[in-house]
């Protein structure tokens, strides 16, 4: 994953309003805990408003989704439910000519309450006036628990140990 790659992504959301947090790798990486990741995993607000205007975003960046699915079809909850349920599809993966060493993984439901973790994440500056939200380390911890794989299950005990750090516990 590159940096420029992820100021290019988030500047470009940023630019065009959309409602963003920031999960996975870099997420983990945001709250003390630095390991490797090659993509940018984004859960965003699903309403369609919203969506539209992360494709535009995306566009802008270079980015473009891996299948072809327009932002219209994105915004349909139905066909959302359908791909989940029928294909098993948890994210959108988008790709970039301009950055084909970072992928980013757009989530196709909310694996959480996003209006509630919006305002929980936490937040940083990516570079100065450029604001982020990371997913709290309560939620990913969650949603780490539920993708199960050897990696998210290091990332747990790592990110545990920063929470109970910051709770006073460690």
């Amino acid at each position: 994953m590159k940096l420029r790659a992820f100021e290019a992504i988030s500047r470009a959301l940023s630019e065009n309003g959309v409602r963003y947090i920031v999960a996975g790798g870099l997420a983990v990486n945001a709250h003390g805990y630095s390991r490797f990741t090659a993509d940018i995993d984004l859960v965003i607000a699903l309403d369609a408003g919203n969506i539209v205007a992360a494709f535009a975003a995306m566009s802008a960046a270079g980015y473009e989704p891996s299948l072809p699915i327009t932002a219209e079809q994105f915004a349909n909850t139905s066909l959302r439910q359908r791909w989940i349920d029928e294909k098993g599809m948890r994210v959108l993966n988008f790709f970039s000519g301009e950055h084909p060493e970072t992928s980013v993984d757009v989530f196709v439901y909310e694996p959480f309450d996003f209006e509630v973790e919006f305002e929980t994440a936490m937040r940083g500056e990516l570079l100065p006036g450029l604001p982020v939200r990371f997913v709290c380390i309560p939620t990913l911890i969650a949603m780490k628990r539920q993708a199960g794989r050897a990696r998210d299950l290091d990332d747990i005990q790592h990110l545990q140990w920063i929470l109970d750090e910051e709770q006073g516990h460690g």
